[in-house]
């Protein structure tokens, strides 16, 4: 009975202290941090593409977190500068990812502006980057004979263009890349320091 009640207690204040260093003290050490200067609210459409990134998995191949040169040589990839915590302050949940199958996207809005190269690549990743293993996403897109008035046409290199008529982005596609467009956190991470007053003469 004696080593049941050691066993017990010694499992709760495992539990306790992890729950105080992992939960409790991240909470309350980053509560109060404001948005990085120039980090703005999602619009509502990136936000419908943010549910869409989730509901088809981006995260478990795509990380949201560049990491600082000590850790791995994400500048040098041209990932960005290292993410700091309030990069994600309008992030709920976080999507920081912790599988790289893919690169992280955390800066793709810059390093890939095209919203057209964007939805020509979700229709068929080859086209776009020889030899990936991304999967292609053609149930995001429509095949029609000819193109009707708002839609939006996804321009294709004719070897990977539908023999017949055309490929046209539907809602969700059009979201997903919204969000991934919104996904440029290149400015500075800190506010930059006002200018020092000149000292008398």
């Amino acid at each position: 009975m004696e080593n049941g009640v050691k066993l017990i207690s010694g499992a709760l204040v495992t539990l306790a202290v992890a729950t105080a260093s992992l939960v409790v003290m991240p909470y309350v050490q980053l509560k109060d941090v404001p948005p990085t200067p120039g980090l703005k609210p999602y619009t509502e459409v990136e936000l419908r593409g943010r549910q869409e990134y989730i509901k088809q998995g981006c995260m478990y191949c795509h990380s949201q977190q560049p990491r600082d040169p000590s850790q791995a040589p994400d500048g040098e990839r041209g990932w960005g500068r290292p993410s700091v915590a309030s990069d994600y302050y309008y992030d709920r949940p976080h999507l920081l990812g912790t599988m790289r199958t893919g690169p992280d996207l955390m800066n793709i809005g810059a390093r890939q502006p095209s919203a057209d190269w964007q939805l020509g690549h979700l229709y068929q990743p080859r086209a776009y980057a020889p030899g990936s293993i991304m999967p292609a996403y053609p149930f995001l897109f429509a095949i029609k004979d000819a193109a009707e008035p708002g839609d939006k046409v996804v321009a294709l290199p004719p070897e990977f263009a539908p023999a017949q008529g055309v490929v046209v982005a539907t809602r969700e596609a059009q979201d997903l890349v919204a969000y991934l467009l919104a996904l440029d956190r290149t400015f500075p991470a800190l506010a930059p320091l006002a200018a020092a007053p000149a000292s008398p003469q």
